[in-house]
């Protein structure tokens, strides 16, 4: 190379490859459109070479920009990799950490998980975020987040590291005061409503999903976003839900007043996991998931499977399974 390249026109440069304009870079980074423009341009100047096409909108990449934004990327995370690795070192030494929990775990697990970590990394600044798993999956892929816990999307989680936590089968939630067999409510014209989640969130989707492999079509009456308001809905009498183990376990203030029940038919789980960047040093992603498995443990399958043993072999931590 006959000049040296700026890190900025890097970072500028992959973007731009990423978006396609100028003006979505200049919003994200805080920059004048003149400021980012300057930048690719000057690139292009240091390495002889076109790597956009600026005719076109959005703007595409040259074949050389194909083949050297490959190599931006790469080098850019191992830059960024280097940088926490520095920052953190020992993970006794950790300095920033942005964590994300699904609601799931706010309020039997966050508590306990932070003072432990508070213990661990005494040099530690922690941001506790709640959130629903879809949202956590974005905000980790935007670098908004270091760590999160979540439900494994159906999707691929580019740019994450994946640590499996949790096996947590879906199960039929009743009033307590059903006695028809449960297949009777797979009809379009059965006797209680199914009280369905958001198809918004990650647990919502992968009920129809399971729902539509089965080929039940049931009316769409009743969408709700909260766990507690379903089960509370249930509890009442005025609908049935499928849910998971866990989600049913964090509600047991209406454990007297309903049921649960192993899913007719064809077994379906979802998997939540802890999920970090790229960059994020592997010895404190390590560390959060061996405690967030104890804790699990803890305060979820084992209390639950004590109360109902037909989950013993389903409803289990994973930490003997391969990140």
């Amino acid at each position: 190379m006959s000049k040296s390249l700026s890190l900025r026109w890097l970072e500028v440069f992959q973007l731009v490859a990423k978006s396609g304009s100028i003006q979505q870079v200049a919003s994200e980074t805080g920059l004048s459109i003149s400021t980012v423009s300057n930048h690719l341009r000057s690139l292009e100047g240091a390495l002889g070479l076109d790597l956009v096409d600026h005719g076109r909108r959005p703007m595409g990449l040259t074949p050389a920009g194909e083949v050297f934004a490959r190599y931006v990327r790469d080098g850019l995370t191992v830059l960024k990799r280097g940088e926490a690795e520095i920052r953190s070192g020992n993970w006794r030494h950790a300095t920033d950490l942005r964590l994300a929990l699904i609601d799931d775990f706010d309020n039997q697990i966050a508590p306990d998980l932070f003072r432990f970590l508070a213990q661990a990394l005494p040099r530690c600044n922690f941001r506790h975020f709640t959130r629903p798993s879809h949202e956590i999956i974005a905000k980790l892929q935007e670098h908004k987040l270091d760590a999160g816990v979540a439900t494994r999307p159906s999707e691929r989680t580019v740019g994450l590291i994946e640590y499996p936590l949790m096996r947590d089968p879906f199960i039929v939630i009743l009033p307590k005061s059903y006695e028809d067999a449960p297949e009777d409510l797979f009809t379009p014209d059965a006797s209680l409503p199914l009280l369905r989640y958001s198809r918004d969130y990650m647990i919502g989707k992968q009920i129809e999903i399971q729902l539509a492999r089965s080929k039940h079509n049931l009316p769409n009456r009743f969408e709700l976003e909260c766990n507690q308001s379903i089960m509370g809905l249930v509890a009442e009498g005025s609908g049935w839900a499928i849910t998971t183990a866990a989600c049913f376990h964090r509600a047991q203030k209406f454990h007297d007043s309903v049921q649960a029940i192993p899913f007719p038919g064809r077994n379906f789980v979802r998997t939540v996991s802890l999920f970090t960047t790229e960059v994020y040093p592997e010895t404190t992603s390590a560390l959060i998931q061996k405690v967030m498995t104890k804790l699990i443990r803890q305060h979820f399958t084992d209390p639950m499977c004590a109360t109902h043993a037909w989950l013993r072999n389903d409803f289990r931590t994973m930490d003997t399974d391969a990140a």
